[in-house]
């Protein structure tokens, strides 16, 4: 027979890196019979008026309970080897694993989601929650909403199976279930079942299909289920995993065109998880122009200039503030002179406020040659300067099967044929990209011109 744990918490939130237990029932069934115990937790943190009104445990109840940490050795003890039998099991197994990883215990165990075997045993009803568990199966409520009455009502629901469903079918769901890696209970397993082991792209889309998250790995299958399994230690994996219901793959030919892809479905889809990348309305660079005196700094965006084809940029930056920040950052390590590049106002002829502290070498009061001055501007920008588009047109990296398309640091896709090529050219928006750029600039050395020959 195998060895049990139906279990069941109350929380002081939905989230297991930031909110605590309150409550844990826990029935243990094994060859020796049925065995309860629950415990009230002091989660040394407050519960919301919320969170007590939907489960009746207010503060004053919890504030002599012991703490979960008093309690972290016995409850491992009753966990330890057997199946966790849960409805929507990765959250209670969320906060249990975090709950113990906080007293330095690495828990692990097996789950079983009620909510999951009750898909798979009864696929022709549209809802398995545990309020419609307890109508269409008869169950007997002693209370909801607290730990070990809700633990009772998925016990009562397991024995209800093994009465109504040949031992064949539980095994064969109980199989299928206990050998597939966790997943979101709102996610249907054949999206699981079709995601490759190879280099591409996913999509998460969460209701109403709303965009979610943009990814990308070598091995697409391994890098979405790793979302949930790291749900544990992160409130944003989990959060991100409660939301999924559905989920897209792209493959391409290898770790570049993944790349590439990505930060071109970011910009397209604008994904509420991927702020990193999709941040670059402000896109701006340090810019350098000749003038009579000597070199003049100004501030450049990318919507006034082709970061592709201008010279003499340097740095590219999220905003005008973060490009100043930079620049200051620059003279301070060079000894340059701040009225000179524009970071300080000053009549003519006047010394700048670090030339009276001694940190300026005077190129604004002609104290140092602007000439002098201008080169170690230059060596200080030298490390940010942006390379410019080193083809006359299109260029290519052969990636396995594909030929990814590269315009003025801009991605136009993959092509697997010439009608792909000519499609893309026909159709291209070469616009200068950050995320792109960064990526070429790695693998520079692989691109080659491309060269069509044009049929009269």
């Amino acid at each position: 027979m195998q060895q049990l744990a139906f279990v069941d918490l109350e929380t002081t939130g939905a989230t297991a890196s930031l909110d605590r237990i309150t409550e844990i029932g826990i029935i243990l069934v094994d060859e020796s019979g049925v065995q309860e115990w629950s415990s009230l937790v002091n989660p040394e943190t407050r519960i919301s008026g919320f969170t007590e009104r939907l489960s009746g445990i207010s503060n004053e109840m919890v504030a002599n309970e012991p703490r979960f940490c008093d309690l972290a050795n016995r409850v491992y003890k009753m966990l330890e080897g057997r199946i966790l039998v849960a409805h929507n099991a990765r959250f209670d197994y969320a906060f249990l694993k975090q709950s113990f990883m906080r007293e330095g215990i690495d828990f692990s165990a097996k789950t079983l989601c009620t909510v999951k075997l009750s898909r798979r045993l009864y696929p022709s009803y549209p809802k398995h929650n545990l309020d419609t568990l307890i109508e269409r199966h008869g169950l007997k409520v002693s209370g909801r909403h607290r730990a070990l009455a809700d633990a009772q009502l998925i016990h009562q629901f397991w024995e209800k199976i093994q009465a109504t469903i040949p031992q064949e079918t539980i095994q064969s769901a109980l199989k299928a279930l206990l050998g597939r890696p966790s997943t979101p209970m709102h996610i249907d397993l054949t999206m699981i079942d079709g995601l490759p082991e190879a280099p591409g792209v996913y999509l998460f889309y969460g209701e109403n299909d709303l965009p979610l998250y943009v990814g990308k790995s070598v091995n697409i299958r391994q890098r979405v289920m790793s979302h949930f399994t790291a749900d544990v230690t992160s409130a944003k994996e989990m959060s991100l995993s409660q939301q999924v219901r559905r989920i897209e793959h792209i493959r391409t030919g290898g770790e570049i065109g993944a790349l590439l892809q990505e930060a071109a479905l970011v910009k397209k889809l604008q994904p509420t998880h991927n702020r990193q990348l999709r941040r670059n309305n402000e896109l701006c660079s340090i810019q350098l122009k000749e003038a009579s005196e000597g070199l003049k700094v100004h501030v450049a965006y990318a919507n006034a200039l082709d970061f592709a084809t201008t010279s003499n940029l340097y740095g590219l930056f999220k905003s005008k503030r973060e490009a100043l920040k930079a620049l200051t950052e620059i003279a301070g390590e060079h000894n340059l002179c701040k009225a000179i590049i524009g970071l300080e106002k000053v009549k003519v002829g006047s010394p700048c406020f670090g030339r009276q502290l001694k940190k300026c070498r005077g190129a604004c009061i002609g104290d140092e040659a602007r000439l002098a001055h201008d080169a170690r501007l230059l060596a200080g920008l030298g490390k940010l300067k942006i390379r410019t588009w080193p083809f006359d047109g299109p260029a290519y990296i052969k990636e396995g099967e594909e030929m990814l398309l590269i315009e003025n640091w801009a991605y136009l896709g993959s092509a697997r044929s010439e009608e792909d090529i000519w499609n893309l050219m026909n159709g291209r928006d070469a616009c200068f990209n950050r995320d792109t750029y960064k990526i070429l600039l790695a693998t520079i050395g692989q691109l080659q011109p491309l060269r069509l020959k044009v049929v009269s």
